[in-house]
C-alpha cells in the first residue's frame, strides 16, 4: 500500500492562495444562524457519506469536546431510524444528504422548510456546501489523518 500522505502535493502548504476563499466561507458558516451543535452533526453526517477521515476525525473531536453524546455521534448514519435527533436536526440531516447527492427534490425542501428560516436554510446549504468542499480537498490530498486537536485551527 503506498501512504498517500508521502507522494501526494500538501495543499496547505502549496496552496494557501486557493484556500482563502474557502477559509471566509468557513468563517461566514461558523457565525452562521445555524446552530454550533447542528453544524457539527452536519459535518460529521456528510463526512461520513463522503469518506473524509481527516474530516470525520476533526468534527468527532469538536462535537466531543462541546458536549455531544458518543450516542448521537454513532447514530448519524442511521439517523432516520435513530429516535435521538429533534425534528429540525432530522432536517437538516436530509437536507445535507440532498444536496451532497445534489438531488434536492421539492417534497425535501417542503419538510425541512417548516424548520427553517428562509435565512437559515440559505446558512444552512452554505453549512453542507463547505464541509463538501473540504471533505473533496482533503480526500483528494490526504494528510495528518488523525492528528486534529481540538481548536487547532482557531
Amino acid at each position: 500500500m503506498i501512504n498517500t500522505m508521502e507522494k501526494r502535493t500538501n495543499f496547505f502548504v502549496k496552496g494557501q492562495e486557493a484556500l482563502k476563499p474557502l477559509f471566509a466561507m468557513g468563517n461566514y458558516v461558523k457565525n452562521s444562524r445555524i446552530e454550533k451543535p447542528l453544524q457539527l452533526l452536519i459535518e460529521v453526517r456528510v463526512s461520513q457519506i463522503n469518506g473524509c477521515a481527516y474530516c470525520l476525525d476533526m468534527h468527532w473531536k469538536d462535537a466531543r469536546a462541546i458536549g455531544e453524546t458518543e450516542q448521537r455521534l454513532y447514530g448519524l448514519s442511521v439517523w432516520q431510524e435513530s429516535p435521538y435527533y429533534s425534528d429540525r436536526e432530522r432536517a437538516a440531516l436530509l437536507w445535507a444528504e440532498a444536496v451532497t447527492a445534489s438531488k434536492v427534490p421539492d417534497t425535501v425542501y417542503d419538510e425541512v422548510s417548516p424548520h427553517f428560516s428562509e435565512e437559515e436554510l440559505i446558512d444552512l446549504t452554505m453549512a453542507v456546501t463547505t464541509i463538501n468542499t473540504w471533505n473533496r480537498l482533503n480526500i483528494s490530498f490526504p494528510h495528518g489523518v488523525g492528528t486534529y486537536r481540538v481548536g487547532q485551527f482557531g
